[in-house]
């Protein structure tokens, strides 16, 4: 039974422009190098027992290590200094744009089902318990050949159409063949892994799955060394090959070197076009403050889909691309069909980058009226024994974006902190009372302005990031969303804007949008929803080829806030900050999208989260967490 509820803004802003488009820089052409990498073993589900989840220390729930990602509370910002995942202020949101009042749309895309994927139980028990508790899940989802697989931070699983498994949950550490994270009957621990994404290839049929890992010594401390793993598979309930992809860039294992490297390659994410696999990154250094620029790896797919022994990969930098901007957070397209593939210019892939974030401008105003356009060409020589790619770039102008504020939380049971701010609760859970009591529910984390999931089809490109707007008379965190049409005349790249738009629904947030577009050019735009209405819920826009952005939708509505440890000062420090994300996800399948989207899909009171075993709340969240994903299907 297919269900639709409508839950439309009072205030929903769909403008759109006519095109407009900024001429792009004769920048000088980027470095580049070309380099092996060797398949590395392979990797698949294998059966792991399933641990407690009881907090033995709030040491060791969380990592020692902040690592160098300060933007993430799964490490909680307690490590080495630098490196963080944004340079954002913490949230002194931009000049929102204004919101245009818009009616109810009563049809829109029909939500065929769905289904409660991964939560923070779910991984954090995983691998008999030897796991860390974490915070945001980072959503990876990617469907083809009757399989939906899912990644978070830091677990895996492949199911059926209606939810069921066709595999149980594994770590991701024990998937890509590594020790525990944390062997908690040794204390010893094991490489650090974060930031999954995932991908179907229409024209290979392969699934690729990549994490960025950190390497550690025995006692917890990050190394400095860390690489991306690509698992590359025909069926994702079998074997994986993988591949290491050196990321430190200071010369290490064939790495160019870079300034203040060793660095971090920071936010994978992975496109696809007719010759290539792409994985985009942020540089940053692993143990100072300063961002180099996005980096661009490039390799041939069907040597990846082979499961050659060696493969070439050619590196991209791109420090001062921009008309003397770095490239920052520069996200690869993906097509649901080969015949949109670009095969133009020796074959082309695309990407969106915004270029409001410190990392680009090297300030901290936050706000920009253009996007950027990227093309990267002659893909095909990626076969060859020596490739000769062209990256240029144009801006796009756009309508003001600009760091969108916290999203406030709709109150509710958040029995976590009712914990701290009771004191035999929190002797119990911390060994003494809470210094910082009373703590408070905390708004979520909503992102900077970098660019979000990218679509190329039908000869067009779309992308959503994350923006302050200004509906129902306040500043709220809204999605802006654009539609681009690139053309290349030899190697020279146009980009025009054929539509674009803000969304937000007064008295509510949306994060971290996702769009999917099927080849008939009718689609989804997936976002977490939250706010005085909602508990964090996954939700979704009708989006069309060429109007936007449409009606917002309940895909699964949220049954309490987010009550988790980065959320509160005793555990995370003070000011805490309440991650949500990083990033959604879609995935086209046919005519039909999935969404994967992070909600909380449990509640429960201070009595029941008291109740043995402590802080389970009968088996539906961990003491620290209750984060939760929810995956459906859509016709559009």
């Amino acid at each position: 039974m297919s269900t639709r509820r409508s839950v439309v803004a009072a205030a929903a802003l769909a403008t759109v422009l006519g095109s407009l488009t900024l001429p792009g820089s004769a920048s000088a052409a980027p470095a580049s190098s070309t380099r092996h990498v060797q398949k590395v073993g392979t990797g698949s589900y294998k059966v792991t027992g399933t641990g407690s989840g009881e907090p033995a220390s709030i040491s060791l729930e969380i990592p020692k290590q902040a690592g160098p990602d300060a933007n993430d509370f799964s490490r909680s910002g307690r490590g080495p200094a630098g490196a963080h995942r944004s340079l954002a202020p913490a949230r002194a949101a931009g000049p929102a744009g204004p919101a245009v009042a818009g009616g109810v749309i009563r049809n829109g895309p029909q939500l065929l089902g769905g289904f409660d994927g991964l939560n923070h139980r779910a991984q954090r028990t995983a691998n008999n318990g030897n796991q860390f508790t974490l915070e945001p899940p980072d959503q990876a989802l990617c469907v083809g050949n009757g399989h939906i697989v899912e990644a978070v931070n830091d677990a895996f699983q492949v199911y059926n159409a209606d939810g069921t498994g066709q595999t149980g949950v594994v770590d991701l550490n024990t998937f890509f063949g590594y020790p525990p994270v944390l062997d908690r009957a040794t204390g010893v621990f094991g490489p650090n892994l974060t930031d999954p994404t995932c991908l179907f290839d229409p024209a290979t049929h392969r699934f690729f799955l990549v994490v960025l890992t950190l390497e550690q010594t025995p006692d917890g401390d990050l190394t400095g060394d860390n690489h991306l793993d690509i698992a590359v598979a025909a069926d994702p309930t079998g074997t994986w090959n993988i591949y290491r992809l050196d990321v430190t860039d200071d010369g290490t294992n064939g790495t160019p070197v870079h300034p203040n490297c060793p660095c971090i390659g920071d936010y994978p994410h992975i496109g696809v076009d007719a010759n290539g696999f792409y994985v985009t990154t942020n540089e940053y250094s692993f143990f100072g403050t300063e961002y180099n620029s996005a980096q661009i790896y490039a390799f041939s797919k069907r040597a990846l889909a082979r499961g050659d022994a060696d493969v070439l990969v050619t590196q991209l930098d791109t420090p001062g691309a921009d008309r003397g901007l770095n490239g920052f957070t520069v996200w690869p397209a993906q097509s649901p069909v080969t015949s949109d593939y670009e095969r133009s210019a020796g074959g082309t892939e695309y990407f969106l980058s915004s270029n409001a974030a410190e990392e680009a401008t090297g300030t901290q105003d936050y706000v920009s009226t253009s996007i950027v356009t990227w093309a990267l060409t002659n893909t095909r020589s990626l076969d060859s024994p020596a490739p000769r790619l062209g990256l240029s770039n144009t801006r796009v102008g756009v309508q003001r974006y600009s760091l969108p504020p916290a999203a406030n939380q709709k109150a509710g049971p958040a029995p976590l902190r009712e914990c701290l701010n009771d004191d035999p609760c929190a002797t119990f859970l911390l060994g003494a009372p809470d210094p910082f009591k009373p703590e408070a529910l905390s708004p979520l984390d909503s992102n900077d302005t970098r660019m979000q999931q990218v679509t190329y089809t039908g000869g067009r490109l779309y992308g959503a990031l994350d923006t302050a707007v200004t509906v129902g008379g306040a500043s709220k965190a809204g999605i802006g969303w654009y539609i681009v049409r690139p053309s290349l005349r030899g190697t020279s790249l146009r980009a025009d804007l054929t539509a674009q738009g803000q969304l937000g629904l007064a008295g509510n947030n949306l994060t971290y949008p996702a769009i999917g577009v099927n080849a008939a050019g009718r689609g989804v735009m997936a976002f977490t929803l939250v706010g005085d209405g909602y508990f964090p819920s996954a939700a979704y826009s009708a989006f069309d080829g060429r109007t936007g952005a449409g009606a917002i939708y309940l895909a699964k509505a949220g049954l309490g806030p987010q009550d988790g440890f980065s959320g509160y000062k005793a555990v995370s420090g003070d000011p805490p900050r309440p991650r949500w994300g990083d990033y959604g996800a879609t995935a086209v399948d046919g005519s039909n999208i999935w969404m994967a989207s992070e909600y909380i899909g449990q509640t429960c009171t201070l009595a029941q989260y008291e109740a043995a075993p402590f802080g389970s709340c009968g088996g539906t969240r961990t003491a620290l967490a209750n984060w939760g994903t929810r995956i459906s299907q859509v016709k559009p």
